[in-house]
């Protein structure tokens, strides 16, 4: 906006804004639509809804008696409706004011549910492919009311003039672009009729196409939405709404749920993603209003857990943004939501009750979609966690599986605590789930819930050590003092030595450490690195008992017996080094500088012991 130089006016009178029109078309074009290609969505929704109101003047008239005509020849884009257009007075409120209301306009806005846009801001659109707007409108209304013709152009100025009655025989209204240079990309024949196809292919009204050549016109929307057809048998419905999701979506769902929300005429479908997607990641889904495309990206109309679906919808009742490419954020489009992930439940629990090879396959693809739902849905969890696929000892399985044989259920906190007792607690018998995973740990403590004979605990080392055979007191006397050594070597790892007995042989040693344990000696060595300071005092203030890491020998692995028995204190030192770190390898945790020194050191010396030894 401009306010020009105005002459001396009395002190505190009112003056008028001006409006600078140029500078608010590029306001629209840069902030407000996502591309110029918005223009004919924008003349295709002047458009419908002028016909929304002719059928509403003549409610008699037959469906299909008014319709749209789109021209395309690379000169002019030009669009005409049967709708009950507009008199002197209409143009004059609807197309040469910006942003006032009027008793007419106000009418219509009581009306606007009918509606898929409104008069205003819309037609400036059309200023992003061409310099002049011109329109020729006959009322319907009013029916011995003459043609009115207006010219607006992108400086802004307009002029307005009636007509005699043969520049326009019949009611409605026609919109003629020429485009700029700059906009061929946008009103080519081919662009044209792709966008309107594009944007109107679901539109009631009939919509067709000419591009000059001479040949009839084409139609856009020749067939209703799917989900408005009729179809021979349930089955031949499922197979066209899937071939249907997968002409617009891309893909071949998995399967296909029919959504229909009658209290705000919603209709449509959600297609199941064949393939597994990040958690969280929300895919945007094409929502139409009243037929016309709204967007492709729409994805506050799901909950975020429903990100293994993409919808294709139609409503009636939802609001559009001031830009109508999004979805203006209310109770109605909450209640819709809402209703929509009822929906998605409802066809889960369908799945589990009636068609088990389906669930199956949904499971084996989405399951961390379904974990996400089931951490916030009772009834969901109630459902289908015992058919959830977990990490386990026993390998990948579901929880009712596990649980069947193993009363006590005991849960990792990480992954790589899962990895580090894996081997040992599957020999011990003990049943142990990886909770390292998203929502697996949260959701296995619920199976009491579930299966309330099942008892759940977190997995901590002094559980699984507790599991672990003792050695006679002989075979420990007798390696005190390599275990003394290996104590010696692997202090600076705050690492403690044990030898027991335990399964599988083939394992040499188990090294039993925790996240937090490792945090926190890791803190303690901050501590003790910055005593002095202000921050050493801090952290001092907050030092505990450093928890202790522990390297346990297996007293039945044939390398551990030899290693016990090794006199000479290096040679017994770098072994203890080297079973250390062939344990935290096994860990597969990230290993800190110091472990990867160590193991190569280790190695290196084992090696130069074995040439001398051999020489």
């Amino acid at each position: 906006m401009t306010l020009p130089d105005a002459p001396s006016s009395p002190a505190g009178a009112d003056r008028t804004f001006q409006v600078d029109l140029r500078g608010l078309v590029d306001l629209l074009s840069h902030h407000l639509y996502s591309s110029p290609r918005v223009y004919l969505r924008e003349l295709l929704q002047n458009a419908v809804d002028a016909l929304t109101a002719r059928h509403a003047l003549e409610p008699a008239a037959p469906a299909g008696a008014f319709g749209i005509r789109l021209y395309a020849d690379g000169s002019a884009v030009r669009v005409e409706d049967d709708g009950v257009g507009l008199t002197e007075a209409d143009v004059h409120s609807f197309l040469a004011t910006i942003g006032r209301s009027s008793k007419r306009a106000e009418q219509v806005a009581e009306q606007r549910g009918d509606f898929i846009g409104q008069f205003g801001i819309g037609l400036l659109s059309c200023f992003l492919v061409a310099d002049e707007i011109h329109v020729v409108s006959r009322s319907a209304r009013t029916p011995d009311a003459p043609a009115v013709e207006w010219r607006g152009r992108g400086d802004g100025s307009y002029t307005i003039r009636t007509l005699r009655s043969s520049a326009r025989p019949r009611p409605g209204t026609t919109v003629t672009l020429t485009p700029r240079a700059d906009a061929g990309e946008w009103t080519r024949p081919t662009q044209v009729r792709a966008l309107a196809t594009h944007f109107g292919s679901l539109l009631r009204h009939p919509v067709t196409f000419d591009d000059g050549s001479g040949g009839p016109g084409a139609a856009v929307n020749p067939e209703p939405a799917p989900w408005a057809r009729t179809y021979p048998t349930p089955g031949a419905r499922s197979r066209a709404l899937a071939a249907y999701g997968e002409d617009v979506l891309g893909f071949t769902p998995l399967d296909t749920i029919e959504l229909d929300l009658p209290a705000v005429g919603l209709k449509g479908i959600a297609c199941v993603l064949p393939q597994a997607v990040p958690a969280g990641r929300r895919h945007g889904h094409r929502v139409h209003v009243k037929g016309m495309l709204l967007s492709e990206q729409a994805d506050e109309i799901l909950p975020e857990w429903a990100f293994f679906v993409r919808c294709v919808v139609d409503a009636e009742s939802l609001r559009p943004t001031a830009s109508r490419e999004s979805l203006y954020e209310d109770d109605t489009l909450a209640a819709v939501r809402d209703a929509l992930a009822e929906r998605l439940r409802a066809w889960i629990a369908r799945a589990a009750a009636s068609d088990p090879d389906l669930l199956a396959r949904f499971l084996h693809v989405h399951h961390l979609a379904v974990k996400s739902l089931a951490v916030h849905d009772d009834e969901i969890l109630r459902m289908l966690l015992p058919w959830l696929p977990f990490e386990t000892t026993d390998g990948h399985t579901t929880l009712d599986e596990f649980a069947r044989t193993h009363r006590t259920v005991l849960v990792t906190s990480s992954v790589e605590e899962f990895r580090q007792v894996a081997a040992i607690a599957s020999a011990a018998g003990l049943g142990v789930v990886n909770g390292g995973y998203t929502y697996d740990r949260e959701l296995v403590h619920r199976l009491p819930e579930i299966r309330p004979q099942t008892s759940v605990a977190d997995l901590d080392p002094a559980t699984l050590t507790a599991h672990l055979d003792p050695v006679d007191r002989e075979t420990e006397l007798a390696a005190a003092a390599y275990l003394a050594r290996a104590r010696e070597a692997l202090a600076v790892f705050d690492c403690d030595v044990a030898l027991r007995t335990f399964q599988p042989a083939s394992a040499p040693a188990l090294l039993v450490d925790s996240r937090e344990a490792r945090h926190e000696r890791t803190r303690s060595q901050l501590a003790r690195e910055q005593e002095g300071g202000l921050w050493g005092d801090i952290l001092g203030a907050l030092r505990q008992e450093a928890p202790r890491a522990q390297l346990i020998l297996n007293q039945l692995n044939p390398l551990v017996r030899t290693a016990v028995a090794i006199d000479e204190p290096e040679l017994a030192r770098t072994s203890a080094e080297a079973l250390y770190g062939q344990a935290a390898l096994l860990s597969r945790r990230p290993l800190r500088p110091a472990e990867s020194s160590l193991i190569n050191r280790s190695f290196l010396d084992l090696l130069a012991h074995a040439l001398r030894k051999d020489h």
